[in-house]
């Protein structure tokens, strides 16, 4: 059974990004929960950047991963079309920033050419294989993709649709209201 240290910390929640035949998709599932409490089943934990060509997703807290996304898109401002640039400048200023260091999220951000990990650890991660998870479900659901990305008649959008169901029936955390988005 998963236990959290702080039962009046709100947790949990699954952002997957898989990459195949030149498209991309992402997924985060709607729930939000403070202990063993449902307090919302329809949030909207991805969203497009800039001028939509980006895409980003976001596990932990709300107001946190709000402030980094607005910290992300004036970097994309100063950095146009170079996201893995504008992900790195925000990762050092995420690091070293007495304010930014205590946010508690992780991202993932796509655009047509890149999956990046963000965290507050300043690390900035591509995945190898194409394929990107994170939060409570993250593991089940990467788990669950790289099974299914083997399947050439599966899009990229139909392997996050499935294996974020998948996280959905593992993870006490994850609900099945996906949102999917795709460039």
């Amino acid at each position: 059974m998963l236990e959290h240290k702080n039962p009046s910390q709100i947790y949990g929640t699954t952002i997957l990004s898989v990459r195949k035949n030149g498209k991309v998709a992402i997924a985060g599932d709607g729930q939000v929960s403070l202990g063993a409490t449902v307090l919302k089943s329809n949030a909207k934990k991805i969203r497009k950047l800039g001028d939509g060509s980006i895409i980003g997703g976001f596990a932990g807290a709300t107001a946190d991963a709000f402030t980094l996304f607005e910290r992300l898109e004036s970097k994309l401002d100063q950095y146009p079309n170079q996201l893995m640039r504008a992900c790195v400048e925000l990762a050092k200023d995420w690091r070293t920033d007495k304010y930014l260091r205590h946010l508690e999220a992780m991202m993932i951000v796509i655009d047509k050419d890149v999956s990046l990990v963000l965290t507050g650890n300043g690390d900035v991660i591509e995945p190898q294989d194409g394929i990107a998870a994170i939060g409570s479900g993250g593991n089940y659901a990467l788990s669950a993709a790289r099974a299914l990305v083997a399947i050439d008649s599966f899009s990229a959008e139909e392997i996050v649709k499935r294996s974020m169901k998948i996280a959905s029936e593992l993870c006490v955390y994850t609900n099945g209201n996906i949102l999917i988005e795709t460039l």
